[in-house]
C-alpha cells in the first residue's frame, strides 16, 4: 500500500472482510498512524519506506508509534520473505526534491550487499519506481535510471512501489524480464504461491494482485 488511503480498510470488521495477512508493506506517502493502525487491526507485521511526502511533524522524534522505517538498501527478513527497501533518497527535510545521486547511492549499495547471494528471491519495495516501469511522464514522477539498473543486476521476481498514481497508468503491473513490478498505489493483495526450488515468490507475469 501507498500514498492513498483504502477506506475498505477502515471498516471495523476488515481483518474479517480480509482475512489472516502475512505481511503488511509500505511503500511510502501513508501517516505513520495510518500504518500502525493497520497493523493492529490486521494483527500482521509490518514494513515500509519513506516517501517523499514523508515528513514534518508527524515523523518528529516521539509522535510516531509506527515502528522504524526499513534499514535502507540492506536486506532483511520478515515474515519468511527477503526484503530489501528504498526509501525516498536524498534529504528529509526541507523540500522533497529529486536527487538522482542519492538514489544512485542506494542502488550500489544494494547491489553490494547482495553480491554473494542469491538476489532472484529478492523482494525490492520502494517508493519511486524504477525508469520506464509504472512511471509517470511528468519528470517529478518518472522512475530512477539507478533502479533500473538495479533491477537488470538483481533480477528479483518482485519489486512493489508506490508514487505514481493510478490513474496514470496504464496498468498497475509491468514485467521486466523476470520481474514483476507492482504499483501498490492505494492498497492491493498479493499472494505468493511457492515455486518449487525456486522459493516463495511467483514467476513473471504470473502474480495473483488484487486490490
Amino acid at each position: 500500500m501507498s500514498d492513498d488511503r483504502d477506506p475498505s480498510l477502515e471498516r471495523s470488521d476488515v481483518r474479517t472482510t480480509v482475512g489472516p495477512i502475512d505481511l503488511i508493506v509500505g511503500c511510502g506517502d501513508l501517516e505513520p498512524d495510518y500504518l500502525s493502525m493497520l497493523g493492529d487491526a490486521l494483527m500482521a507485521p509490518l514494513v515500509y519506506v519513506r516517501g517523499n511526502h514523508d515528513r514534518g511533524i508527524g515523523w518528529t522524534e516521539g509522535s510516531c508509534r509506527a515502528p522504524d522505517p526499513m534499514p535502507d538498501a540492506r536486506p532483511i527478513e520478515r515474515a519468511d520473505l527477503r526484503l530489501a527497501g528504498l526509501s525516498w533518497p536524498g534529504r528529509l527535510d526541507g523540500r522533497a526534491e529529486r536527487d538522482e545521486k542519492a538514489a544512485w547511492r542506494q542502488a550500489l549499495a544494494l547491489a553490494a550487499r547482495t553480491a554473494m547471494s542469491e538476489s532472484a528471491s529478492l523482494v525490492l519495495i520502494s517508493h519511486v519506481p524504477p525508469q520506464g516501469l509504472g512511471d509517470a511522464a511528468d519528470a517529478y514522477h518518472r522512475g530512477f535510471p539507478a533502479y533500473r539498473w538495479l533491477l537488470g543486476r538483481l533480477r528479483p521476481r518482485l519489486w512493489l512501489h508506490g508514487h505514481t498514481h493510478r490513474a496514470s497508468c496504464v496498468s498497475n503491473l509491468d514485467v521486466a524480464g523476470a520481474t514483476n513490478v507492482l504499483n501498490v498505489t492505494a492498497a492491493t493483495l498479493i499472494e505468493l504461491t511457492p515455486v518449487p526450488a525456486k522459493g516463495a515468490l511467483p514467476e513473471a507475469g504470473a502474480l495473483e494482485a488484487r486490490r
